[in-house]
């Protein structure tokens, strides 16, 4: 298929994007390079990078003209809850207004399928866990308000469009390609095996918030999915995603591990001790955060291969070690 990627130079765009074209497809990538690497697909095979900004229809519409894709992945957005919570007005200019940009270039474009990255955070505070994808709905930062209100506006555009779409609901994306070529490069960086490993290279210590939770060891416990497993997930939703009906998966691997598992497993991998501080939890923390994943394994057929925490942590560790500076380390700053 002709498959258009929006945010398609982003950390986890960019190992969906070699996903895509590994499986046999012929991939576009629309990024405005704000947070993304042109460095990060630059060595995909037959793969197109246009510069072009959600929130530009005009260019969206030509760009899918002129392509024509089977189906569009839509991964182009703000993704820090912390920030979301700080600037709320960019979080919906960019992952509202900007998504709705798309969706109008999609029917002028006669493009019917969308598969788009959704997120965990859509739950909020979980009454039980593992969380399946009917618990309700209560996002806790304009972030996951951003996320669940497109999937609501995606059911809303399946009846009288005929859109079709799938929505991929992200647990922890973590580690990086095998090869140690394509991996994790925020600014700033949020997610804590980024954060562990770099307190191994530069001695400053991680931040750990929270020893006092109701789990096995006082912190909190997340559900890791490898970006290579979450990437193949999107190549099987491009594959299977209807027309005319709007479902969503919840992304993860229904196995949690805690912050202290983390930063002893990237110690184990490392050889060298990660040096910590203990701090007071941070409001709308969960205790615990594991998905439900029947439902992908079942409907689509796809399940995680490289997400022991294990296997995580050493190709983020290759990768960071080959790469200290991201993407800087090969001469490509970010684009602003």
């Amino acid at each position: 298929m002709n498959v258009t990627v929006t945010g398609g130079a982003g950390y986890v765009g960019s190992h969906v994007v070699t996903a895509l074209v590994e499986a046999g497809h012929t991939v576009q990538v629309l990024d405005d390079l704000s947070t993304g690497f042109a460095a990060s697909v630059k060595d995909v095979p037959g793969v197109e990078l246009f510069r072009i900004d959600v929130l530009d229809t005009r260019a969206l519409t030509d760009a899918l003209s002129a392509f024509q894709p089977s189906v569009l992945i839509h991964m182009a957005g703000r993704i820090a809850v912390g920030e979301s919570v700080r600037i709320p007005e960019e979080y919906y200019r960019v992952n509202i207004q900007g998504a709705l940009s798309v969706l109008k270039a999609m029917l002028e474009a006669h493009v019917k399928r969308i598969v788009f990255s959704s997120s965990a955070a859509i739950y909020g505070l979980p009454k039980k866990v593992p969380i399946p994808e009917d618990h309700p709905k209560n996002p806790a930062s304009p972030y996951g308000h951003t996320k669940w209100m497109f999937e609501e506006i995606l059911q809303d555009y399946a009846s009288p469009y005929g859109l079709g779409s799938i929505s991929l609901r992200y647990f922890n994306a973590s580690g990086a390609d095998p090869s140690g070529d394509k991996g994790e490069a925020h600014n700033p960086e949020t997610h804590l095996i980024p954060l562990t490993l770099k307190a191994v290279q530069t001695g400053k210590p991680l931040s750990i918030f929270g020893t006092d939770y109701n789990t096995p060891d006082g912190t909190a416990v997340r559900d890791y999915i490898h970006v290579s497993d979450l990437a193949k997930a999107h190549v099987y939703a491009a594959e299977n995603c209807p027309v005319g009906a709007a479902v969503a998966y919840n992304c993860g691997t229904g196995k949690g591990y805690s912050v202290k598992e983390v930063v002893d497993t990237c110690a184990k991998v490392t050889g060298k001790k990660v040096p910590v501080e203990e701090k007071p939890r941070r409001p709308g923390d969960s205790p615990e955060l594991v998905a439900a994943v029947g439902r992908i394994f079942e409907e689509l057929g796809w399940t995680p291969e490289r997400s022991k925490l294990a296997t995580i942590v050493e190709d983020a560790w290759r990768w960071h070690s080959k790469h200290p500076k991201g993407y800087e380390a090969a001469g490509v700053a970010e684009s602003a």
